[in-house]
């Protein structure tokens, strides 16, 4: 008897005879807005899901045998003159399950009577394969006879670059993943700038899954993604889909929406204490300066011993150096060596879970407390003891994953810094966008930070970030800080000129609340000025320098700057608030 028949459920229906129906999903081609394609997806009669059905029947032994069935109705009902071409789902299963199924696959393909070349395969994720080559090989058989190949769900699932490389495949498919909340997850989009790389170096035609949000959709345009599939552009229907919404068809007009902040923050998030842990003996409190002695001597490479009560909670720290220097006192060994250790320890000493972030560690540097730079810290787990850590390597660390993030976000403000200002002017000269370079800067902002300190000066700083993302629109207005109180906004919205005059009358008049009451009563500051002599300075205002660039002027990020700069320094020569630079065309 064969296995599909002796198969059964406890319903008694086994998997292979199940009933299911074929729906079609459409894919668009993004440059157009085009239907070009339609996936065909299974939909059990029973009403479970389909990975319930596919994982009975490999429970079964029968994945093959339902695969090609479902190969052939969705063949069999598919209108190929209006939809364009076909994508079918087979696992490697169905594909390497013996040495005949290739041939099976191709037979069940052909059986619709139409030109293979009208047919991709999706390589699901449902398997592992450890054999890539076997896989690409088999594969063969069916690009021989026209067969297209799709690679399905990559980021998720057991689709992978290994994958990718042997397979070639003519088209990749975006795991709905990395694809669903694009527009608000800088993390998002720094993987499918990568993907978008690597499939532009194998010639692979990009397939964005799972799309639903309009926000997502317009930057996954501007990667350069040319397909997308999902509810936003339609969903699975018995019938084929040959338009699209209007409101997919209206991005074709839309602006440059601008990407999610990438302020560098996850690697600080994804460094915790017990990746820093250094596992150390300890000693229990109850230890003699003898006994701590002997283990400094043991273990040479510790520079302090933590020191434990009975039930392993911390109480302390002996740093080596001072405690060799108080044992090497004349009589100290015959003195102090049967007294407790903890005479000698520090007892605040500085204490991290393991899942402490590198972060929130970093706190430690700012302490008043500074022993820990040689003292080091202890790594602790639910309150025990794990092991001990250096402040050496913590302020390695800290120091190294910070000026990394401020090459992308400024560290006071958390504003994109000057890599992602250039690359989003490119991204609007090169798309063709017609916008406005506004470079903004503080007046008299020195004499304010000398009299008043660094502290309040940081606070006004502050203050000018969130007054222009307040007035802002986050999704075309492009705010940046290039450093000290210089800002950047790279504005499209239409009423930008009225939007720069409300940031100008608010911050100035928030500013007021930053100086005494005496200054504000003056209306001016004391102080020096560059040359050393007394003189009186206006209270700190906020200027704007505007330069309007034209929809297809092919200007660099450099000459806008320069220009917008240059718009600054006139508005302030000539003591206006708000100044548009007339350019020569």
């Amino acid at each position: 008897m064969s296995a599909v028949a002796i198969a059964a459920n406890d319903d008694g229906v086994s998997a292979a005879t199940a009933g299911f129906a074929m729906v079609y999903q459409p894919i668009v081609r993004l440059q157009d807005h085009r239907v070009i394609a339609h996936e065909a997806l299974m939909r059990p009669d029973d009403g479970s899901s389909p990975l319930q059905l596919l994982d009975r029947a490999r429970t079964e032994g029968v994945l093959g045998e339902l695969e090609t069935r479902a190969v052939r109705g969705a063949a069999a009902g598919y209108d190929f003159a209006g939809g364009g071409l076909l994508l079918l789902n087979l696992s490697a299963h169905a594909i390497l399950g013996g040495s005949t199924r290739p041939q099976q696959v191709l037979e069940a393909l052909q059986a619709g009577g139409r030109d293979l070349r009208n047919y991709v395969v999706e390589i699901t994720e449902r398997d592992i394969v450890e054999d890539c080559q076997q896989l690409a090989h088999a594969i063969g058989y069916l690009r021989a006879a026209g067969v297209r190949i799709a690679l399905d769900d990559f980021g998720n699932g057991h689709s992978n670059f290994e994958l990718w490389h042997e397979l070639s495949p003519e088209f990749v498919k975006i795991d709905r993943f990395l694809v669903h909340g694009l527009a608000d997850s800088a993390g998002r989009l720094n993987i499918l700038k990568a993907l978008v790389q690597v499939a532009d170096g194998f010639g692979t035609e990009l397939i964005a899954e799972g799309v639903e949000r309009i926000e997502d959709l317009r930057v996954l345009r501007d990667l350069g993604i040319p397909l997308v599939q999902g509810y936003l552009l339609g969903r699975p229907s018995a019938t084929i889909s040959r338009t699209v919404s209007d409101a997919v068809r209206a991005t074709a007009d839309d602006k440059i929406q601008v990407w999610p902040r990438d302020d560098r923050p996850s690697a600080f998030r994804r460094i915790l204490a017990e990746h820093m842990l250094i596992e150390a003996p300890s000693i229990r409190d109850s230890a003699t300066n003898h006994d701590a002695e002997v283990l400094f001597r043991q273990n040479p490479q510790l520079t302090a011993i933590p020191v434990v009560d009975r039930d392993d909670l911390p109480v302390g720290l002996i740093n080596r150096r001072a405690f060799n220097e108080q044992m090497a006192m004349p009589f100290a060994r015959e003195l102090l060596g049967r007294k407790p250790c903890t005479t000698h320890m520090n007892a605040s000493p500085v204490l991290c879970d393991v899942r402490r972030s590198v972060d929130e560690m970093s706190q430690i540097l700012l302490g008043e407390d500074q022993r820990y730079l040689y003292d080091g810290f202890i790594i602790t787990d639910n309150g025990r003891y794990r092991g001990v850590g250096t402040g050496e390597a913590l302020v390695r660390r800290v120091t190294e994953l910070r000026i990394d993030a401020a090459r992308y976000a400024n560290p006071l403000t958390q504003l994109p810094g000057n890599i992602p200002i250039t690359e989003h002017v490119r991204r609007l000269v090169e798309t063709g966008q017609g916008f406005v370079a506004c470079y903004c800067d503080l007046n008299h902002f020195k004499p304010y930070n000398d009299q008043y300190g660094y502290f309040l000066g940081d606070r006004m700083i502050q203050l000018v970030a969130s007054t222009l993302l307040r007035h802002a629109d986050p999704r075309w207005d492009f705010v940046g800080h290039v450093g000290g109180d210089d800002f950047v906004m790279l504005m499209q919205s239409d009423d930008w000129a009225l939007r720069c005059e409300r940031v100008v009358g608010e911050f100035n008049a928030a500013a007021l609340a930053l100086f005494d009451p005496e200054d504000r009563a003056r209306g001016v500051l004391e102080g020096e000025d560059r040359s050393g002599r007394y003189a009186t300075f206006p209270l700190t205002t906020l200027t704007i320098g505007i330069v309007q660039v034209a929809a297809g002027e092919r200007s660099g990020a450099e000459d806008i700057a320069s220009s917008a700069a240059r718009a600054k320094r006139e508005a302030k020569r000539r003591g206006l608030s708000v100044h548009v630079l007339e350019r020569q065309a």
